[in-house]
């Protein structure tokens, strides 16, 4: 904790918290154009003494990396469908978690199960997730957060970076409706003046 907060500082970065303490989220992350996000998350989330949790394709909890990854909040998630098979989550994509989408019949398939399992087996918990799905611009956000959030019976936690302005933010507690277009829309507009906080501007679009 000493450490993260030490380099944060060094790095000229502050870390803010404008909501309320929470048990269990899911953190939605944007903009989301490099994988410095990744660096400066871990930072900002350990140099206050917090942990984000992350899935990730159970292949790659071999030893001696699986107790690795496991000590950082790893959750391994064993590939089932060819559309679980994309699933490696952390602060970087989530085109596997709208594999929820596009299953059909039962939603609570082997993904979404894994999460509720992991919320109920903690009392804490939080998942980062960038609904961007990509560094890239891309206006086609992945609606798997909101589907995630309101199977499982949690808050999404608002967050971004600022590059600009060396600030990284977990802003507000947004709770899903069950309606997966408008609370998606919600989202994206929150967002949508945050474009030049981005570490390349030019790489996000919400496509409103």
């Amino acid at each position: 904790m000493k450490a993260a907060r030490f380099i944060l500082k060094m790095a000229g970065w502050e870390f803010r918290v404008n909501i309320p303490p929470v048990a269990k989220c899911l953190i939605c992350v944007a903009p989301h154009t490099s994988n410095w996000d990744f660096i400066m998350g871990e930072l900002a989330i350990h140099s206050v003494g917090m942990k984000a949790g992350f899935l990730m394709k159970s292949t790659w909890f071999f030893f001696p990396l699986g107790p690795i990854l496991r000590s950082m909040g790893g959750i391994p998630v064993h590939r089932t469908t060819k559309a679980e098979a994309l699933l490696e989550q952390r602060v970087v994509g989530t085109e596997a978690i709208e594999a929820i989408e596009r299953l059909h019949g039962d939603k609570k398939n082997h993904v979404t199960q894994t999460v509720i399992n992991a919320f109920n087996k903690r009392q804490r918990l939080a998942i980062a997730v960038t609904p961007e799905g990509t560094r890239s611009r891309n206006s086609h956000w992945h609606k798997g957060i909101v589907v995630m959030a309101h199977e499982v019976g949690v808050p999404i936690v608002l967050a971004y970076f600022d590059y600009k302005r060396k600030v990284a933010c977990l802003d507000q507690l947004f709770t899903p409706t069950g309606d997966i277009e408008a609370d998606m829309l919600a989202i994206k507009r929150y967002y949508n003046d945050k474009g030049d906080y981005a570490r390349y501007p030019d790489h996000f679009s919400t496509g409103l």
